[in-house]
């Protein structure tokens, strides 16, 4: 199984952006531990502050895949173009967050990505990951 984690905006400062909501852990240091956990997943990773890397990225290994676990940040709540690109591609793609976002700013409860996608995840910290490559293992 192949699956792409994409990360959005400030997630590559995880361990030093606000630790009380995300924690005092790297996404680097915690995919070295996802990827002992699950030997036999092909994990790739890949984070963009910018919109259109992030697009790029999707429709890049959209079509061959497994899935795509989606982290997309701020641009949840604000791009239409991610929900495009998620509906063009076949790879199945998961929303997911490290906070709950229900429990923070009310601009964050509304996203603009998850109706294309075949769920979401959010609020078990980095602990999403994990439930996001579980998702797709039960897929099979």
């Amino acid at each position: 199984m192949k699956i792409q984690i994409i990360n959005g905006p400030n997630i590559n400062l995880l361990g030093k952006r606000e630790p009380s909501i995300y924690g005092t852990s790297s996404f680097e240091d915690y995919l070295k531990l996802l990827k002992s956990q699950y030997p036999d997943v092909e994990m790739a990773y890949f984070q963009s502050n910018i919109e259109g890397e992030l697009i790029d990225k999707i429709q890049e290994v959209g079509f061959s895949y497994d899935g795509i676990l989606l982290n997309a940040g701020a641009y949840t709540h604000t791009s239409i173009a991610l929900q495009d690109a998620i509906r063009s591609v076949e790879t199945p793609v998961v929303e997911l967050h490290i906070s709950n976002v229900y429990k923070r700013e009310e601009f964050r409860h509304h996203s603009m990505i998850s109706c294309a996608c075949i769920g979401v995840i959010c609020g078990f910290g980095l602990d999403s990951y994990r439930l996001g490559i579980e998702s797709f293992l039960n897929r099979k």
